[in-house]
């Protein structure tokens, strides 16, 4: 055959698209273990954080396993449950979007426990929508289930200098010692406030310049995924009043 001919060339370039697909498989089938374990330790870093754990890459898995002491599964009643699905595994984003589509009885909701210096730690997962993509993060209650102790929020593709500050620990270390709660014990939440919050606001922070829609997205995640996990602290509550 002419190897200058059409015909050759369009023989040669078929055989290269599969040889070269063939290698693209193999190389992301090969890279699978190593992305998921890349995930899993980036959330693990991600709960430490929010209670104040800072870790390096390699110390994460250890430090997650000593001081996560517990994981739970609740449903949307604020009741454990026990299945085959991991606290750890549970996709939020799925279980959340299970109320758009009426299955709310079917949610489950993942609660960390966390035991640094002898005390509790609450930390719960959240979950929502920024001006450009989804934005996400933990936060961390203390013993009461109402003083926020930390948070981590993260985000996909906010605007660097506007909503993108989410993730700054500027921003996050306002949350630290605001209340869900009320006076009567109603949950209230955390609200990012345009224009500044009140000094006296327990319930309040400054919201971020520039930035509303991711504020208000902020204040949104945090009010929706939280408000899920009240049935269960109140049930805690109650144990706690009897004993």
């Amino acid at each position: 055959m002419d190897k200058d001919s059409n015909k050759a060339t369009f023989i040669f370039s078929s055989v290269m698209v599969v040889v070269i697909a063939i290698l693209l498989s193999v190389t992301a089938i090969s890279l699978a273990p190593f992305q998921d374990k890349n995930i899993r330790i980036e959330k693990m870093k991600n709960i430490l954080t929010s209670v104040s754990i800072p870790t390096e890459t390699a110390g994460t898995e250890a430090a997650f396993n000593q001081y996560i002491t517990k994981q739970i599964v609740l449903n949307n009643k604020g009741e454990e449950v026990a299945g085959s699905v991991a606290a750890f595994d549970i996709d939020l984003k799925k279980e959340l979007d299970k109320a758009k589509t009426g299955k709310a009885d079917e949610q489950l909701f993942p609660l960390f426990i966390c035991n640094k210096d002898g005390k509790p730690f609450y930390i719960i997962p959240i979950r929502g929508k920024g001006l450009w993509g989804p934005i996400w993060g933990f936060i961390s209650l203390e013993s009461d289930m109402n003083t926020v102790y930390g948070v981590s929020f993260a985000h996909k593709s906010e605007t660097p200098g506007l909503g993108a500050e989410i993730a700054t620990e500027k921003f996050q270390q306002q949350f630290v010692g605001k209340k869900i709660l009320d006076e009567t014990g109603k949950f209230v939440s955390i609200t990012a406030i345009k224009g500044g919050a009140k000094p006296d606001d327990t319930h309040g922070v400054d919201a971020i310049s520039g930035a509303t829609i991711t504020s208000k997205g902020v204040s949104e995640m945090i009010k929706r995924t939280v408000n899920n996990y009240i049935p269960y602290f109140k049930k805690q509550e109650a144990v706690a009043s009897t004993n």
